[in-house]
């Protein structure tokens, strides 16, 4: 089973952290604020919190979903609850959305769609659990189970379409992992450090490309799983691995990797038209050129405090980490502009960004939107 492996292997990498100084969380240091950072509004949506659970933005709303199995929706300007419907008693990933079907996972790999007012529209079953959000997007649900099975659902009826499988490694980490849909193309990583391109409207692979190649003589040393969110900017496919590489593809060319670098991150990247962003294993943040990969800058000074992936929102980078802060640095040169503390212990879920701030699922059950100016 590897997603039990994954998080006992999770458990042994904190333990074996937690015996030396070294990996003890920097100390939040003083700074000249550079923003202001403001909290446009906070609600509740349940109960709990998991890098499986990503608030999804589509419209004026905003879906979310928490681990005590309700899914809601939000005004994403007045933070107003629109609807809010407890649909399982568990749930392990959600949401994936496209603003008309709402579609959540529970951990026995069970698949529930809502309709745009909350209420159940069809279940279906995956080969095994589900841990990461799902995809849902013209006329298509896909999931990605434990058993390492891309799936595709028909989003009208629940009917299963199709089913793509990849051998995976005997440790596979639990860590924040998105699909993306784009022009008709299902990208995903996958543990074992592998990224694959699917035509979502077949099932066929268009293009497997390597992200990290396992290394080691354990297998805890050998687990390189693409983590994060694959970024896509114009011909540039991008993407970050646990214990392996950040690279950029430029799938225009085949597949040509235009740039790499050794780098181990456990949370992913984000990007916008001039830089990639990353969070590193030990929390320290980069800054690289999206056009060859030049380190632009490095921040240290949130080393070992667990932080969420970056989210770039105009001229500065979020992030989140264990202790329920949200740190907002300078894009250009990463300097520290502004923090806020939303309490509710680790932020693990994503950050998202939207027209009107950044997004924040805390672990206690939160939702909150931040402007910054």
């Amino acid at each position: 089973m590897p997603f039990a492996a994954a998080l006992a292997a999770s458990l042994l990498l904190g333990a074996c952290a937690s015996s030396d100084d070294r990996y003890e969380p920097a100390k939040l240091t003083s700074y000249t604020p550079g923003a202001t950072i403001s909290t446009v509004w906070s609600v509740d949506i349940g109960s709990g919190g998991g890098s499986g659970f990503v608030p999804a933005v589509s419209g004026d709303a905003v879906y979310a979903a928490t681990p005590g199995g309700t899914v809601s929706k939000v005004d994403l300007s007045s933070g107003r609850v629109i609807w809010s419907n407890r649909v399982a008693r568990k749930l392990s990933a959600g949401v994936g959305t496209d603003g008309n079907l709402v579609v959540v996972v529970t951990p026995a790999g069970e698949i529930i769609a809502l309709d745009g007012d909350g209420q159940e529209k069809w279940r279906a079953k995956a080969t095994s659990e589900v841990l990461i959000p799902p995809v849902v997007d013209d006329g298509y649900v896909v999931v990605r189970s434990g058993d390492y099975r891309i799936q595709a659902f028909n989003a009208d009826t629940g009917a299963r379409l199709w089913s793509v499988q990849r051998p995976g490694p005997a440790l596979a980490l639990r860590a924040p992992t998105q699909m993306i849909l784009v022009d008709g193309l299902l990208i995903t990583g996958m543990p074992g450090g592998k990224m694959l391109v699917i035509n979502v409207a077949t099932g066929n692979v268009q293009w497997e490309g390597t992200v990290a190649t396992p290394k080691g003589a354990t297998d805890l040393e050998r687990v390189t799983d693409v983590v994060g969110q694959p970024q896509v900017v114009g011909a540039l496919l991008c993407a970050a691995a646990y214990q392996g590489r950040v690279l950029c593809f430029d799938v225009s060319q085949g597949g040509r990797i235009v740039w790499s670098k050794d780098f181990s991150s456990s949370s992913g990247i984000s990007v916008d038209d001039r830089l990639l962003f990353a969070s590193s294993q030990n929390s320290e943040v980069f800054g690289f050129m999206l056009e060859d990969g030049t380190t632009l800058w490095h921040q240290d000074a949130l080393r070992n405090r667990s932080l969420t992936a970056p989210q770039v929102k105009g001229g500065v980078v979020a992030v989140g980490d264990y202790d329920g802060y949200v740190h907002f640095l300078d894009r250009a040169d990463g300097h520290l502009l502004g923090r806020v503390s939303l309490g509710g212990g680790a932020i693990v879920s994503p950050l998202q960004a939207s027209y009107a701030g950044v997004l924040v699922q805390t672990g206690n059950g939160k939702l909150s939107l931040l402007s910054v100016n």
